[in-house]
């Protein structure tokens, strides 16, 4: 009796389980969703709350740590976990980095947001909130992401108005120069310095760490192969990893470097692009995209190798070390003086014009 109801309703016994799990799977990610905007919601007010006593009582400074620590003495007992010295310190800078105005995420959990609330620098913390959002980090990738300064490399060599968009909306890859770090950060691979290692060695290892290279590559990513084939007149050559960017619709061709990038390198890549664009390419693909990651980059070989050539190859350099995060904010916090001043100047000149016409 069952199964002719099931068959009269235009599904099998197996769709049933199917539609019955996907129904069950999506509620489960609703009510999460849903915790997870209560959680941050109630921390919220919590933070309101703590701001709004120290402010009517006029707390003084060197007393609200004691004020936090009989908080959370006084909590724990009537409530249990949750509300440690260190939890209140950051219900306290929630409320007071994410004013009223300014939505949650509930893509987010309380857990992200700790980590975010650790940034001082208000762009960069945007930054990272927006692109957790945009990529849906968990928790340790966006740790991650943080730890190798992702934000600081993306904004270095950009301009005033770059820096603020990617700041406001995260990175959304809409041209190949958009997928580019400056430079890579392979720390995850934890090969000691000096290291001995061949480019074989050196792929398989990045091949080993897949999920943690996507993570650094960034949004869009699909792994297609290693060692990737490629047949030119009956001479088969290989490229090192090649993925596919859904985003961008295009084929990426990675090729490896330990030692410094030749100019031969640089034509080789350039057969793989030509090779790609015409044999693996369908209807809908963009060009290709060649990528050569090196430890060095002479810029000045790079120029003149890459004269005319394909605007789609690109030559960047990766370290295998965290980088150092203070020089790249020295080079964001310069770029954005000179932003400032030469919007002065232009507003100087402005001013003496209309005062000339007068």
């Amino acid at each position: 009796m069952a199964e002719s109801v099931l068959s009269s309703a235009g599904y099998s016994y197996e769709e049933l389980v199917d539609r019955i799990s996907q129904t069950y799977v999506v509620g489960r990610q609703r009510a999460v969703r849903a915790v997870n905007t209560l959680i941050t919601e109630t921390y919220w007010q919590i933070g309101h709350d703590i701001v709004e006593y120290e402010q009517g009582g006029k707390v003084k400074a060197e007393y609200g740590q004691a004020l936090l620590a009989r908080l959370s003495r006084d909590l724990t007992r009537l409530h249990g976990r949750g509300f440690s010295r260190s939890n209140l310190v950051y219900m306290r800078l929630f409320y007071l980095r994410y004013p009223i105005s300014q939505k949650v995420s509930d893509l987010l959990s309380w857990s992200h947001y700790v980590e975010l609330l650790k940034i001082d620098d208000e762009l960069e913390r945007s930054f990272y909130e927006q692109q957790a959002r945009l990529e849906h980090w968990s928790v340790p990738e966006l740790r991650r992401q943080i730890q190798s300064a992702l934000f600081l490399r993306l904004a270095a060599g950009k301009d005033k108005a770059t820096i603020l968009r990617l700041a406001a909306h995260g990175q959304i890859p809409e041209r190949p120069a958009d997928i580019l770090r400056d430079p890579y950060v392979f720390e995850f691979l934890k090969i000691p310095e000096p290291y001995h290692i061949s480019e074989t060695q050196f792929e398989t290892l990045l091949c080993d760490q897949l999920q943690t290279f996507l993570l650094e590559l960034g949004k869009g990513f699909t792994f297609v192969g290693r060692q990737y084939r490629v047949t030119v007149n009956n001479v088969h050559y290989r490229a090192d990893l090649v993925f596919y960017h859904r985003i961008l619709r295009c084929f990426v061709v990675i090729d490896l470097k330990i030692s410094d990038v030749q100019h031969q390198d640089i034509g080789q890549m350039n057969l793989y692009l030509g090779y790609f664009a015409s044999e693996e390419n369908v209807e809908g693909d963009n060009p290709p995209i060649g990528l050569i990651l090196t430890r060095h980059k002479d810029e000045l070989l790079v120029e003149y190798a890459t004269y005319e050539m394909n605007s789609q190859l690109f030559v960047q350099k990766y370290q295998l070390y965290l980088p150092d995060r203070d020089e790249l904010r020295r080079q964001l916090e310069m770029t954005l003086l000179r932003a400032e001043q030469q919007a002065e100047r232009e507003a100087g000149q402005d001013e003496h014009a209309a005062e000339a016409e007068l």
